[in-house]
């Protein structure tokens, strides 16, 4: 019988269990990532923006660049059944205001170094949480 779990999650769920200990990716500083790493940094952050009150089908706007933070987070919104809504590293206010406001995101996420830019955003967009990627989940 055919898996009836739509969840994209769930289908990278068996690589995950399958492959525990196995190097996933290794950075160009050398730091490796096992399946494991991987799977509970997603589940953790899955719990912490479930913990938020953020529901299933609910936005979550990211501004930040490739890394295995970014991925953890993307499949950590895989995992609670939430919208991964990526922008641009490259978007300027103006155009972060748009999309934002077109999106209406339940959180917004971006980098360190561009929180001074986002921070005005959004409460212009309505929106209620606003974290970097290397604080979310902390505190």
């Amino acid at each position: 019988m055919p898996d009836r779990n739509f969840n994209l999650y769930h289908h990278f769920q068996r690589q995950f269990t399958a492959h525990a200990d196995d190097e996933l990716l290794c950075t160009d500083e050398g730091r490796s990532y096992s399946y494991a790493d991987i799977d509970q940094e997603s589940a953790r952050l899955a719990s912490f923006l479930r913990d938020l009150g953020i529901m299933p089908g609910a936005r979550i706007s990211v501004q930040v660049a490739k890394s295995p933070q970014a991925l953890t987070l993307y499949l950590a919104c895989l995992r609670a059944g939430l919208v991964f809504h990526p922008l641009n590293p490259g978007y300027r206010p103006a155009e972060l205001e748009y999309f934002l406001g077109d999106a209406e995101p339940a959180v917004v996420i971006c980098a360190p170094a561009d929180e001074s830019l986002v921070q005005p955003l959004p409460t212009v967009a309505g929106v209620q949480h606003l974290f970097t990627l290397d604080r979310l989940g902390q505190g």
